[in-house]
């Protein structure tokens, strides 16, 4: 398991997570430390889905680190309804789904079969900071 990361540092006007009673929805997180983005991109089609893997786990990490920034003493997050992942990539990269198993994955390593919800893996062609991915989760708790 990772480390906890502190609360990912807006790049915008906007809040890194919203609350709405149990539902717990996150702003688009990119694999950013303190603010700094750690990868950039685009995903290119020839490219080992393998190099991109801690880039994703780390954006997914922020909105685990988002959504747990606004629990309550002793509340957990139950689980994960959505998850949106988006991939700037290269014309003809096709893995986008793939590349949004290594977020899922790491979802199930901290909420188990819960950590699984609908998802969308989604290809653009370019993201802020120009980060390879972003990430965005529904959570409940």
């Amino acid at each position: 398991m990772t480390a906890a990361l502190s609360q990912p540092v807006p790049q915008g006007d906007y809040i890194p997570a919203r609350r709405a009673g149990a539902l717990i929805f996150t702003s688009g997180m990119t694999p950013r430390r303190e603010g700094v983005l750690q990868f950039t991109g685009p995903v290119r089609r020839d490219q080992p889905l393998e190099e991109q893997r801690d880039a994703v786990r780390l954006a997914c990490e922020n909105a685990l680190a988002a959504a747990r920034g606004l629990l309550a003493e002793g509340e957990s997050l139950a689980m994960i309804l959505s998850l949106t992942v988006y991939v700037a990539a290269e014309p003809g990269f096709e893995a986008h789904s793939k590349l949004a198993d290594f977020a899922s994955a790491r979802l199930r390593e901290e909420l188990g079969p819960a950590g699984i919800g609908a998802r969308a893996a989604v290809g653009v062609a370019t993201l802020p900071g120009n980060a390879p991915v972003e990430i965005q989760l529904i959570a409940t708790v």
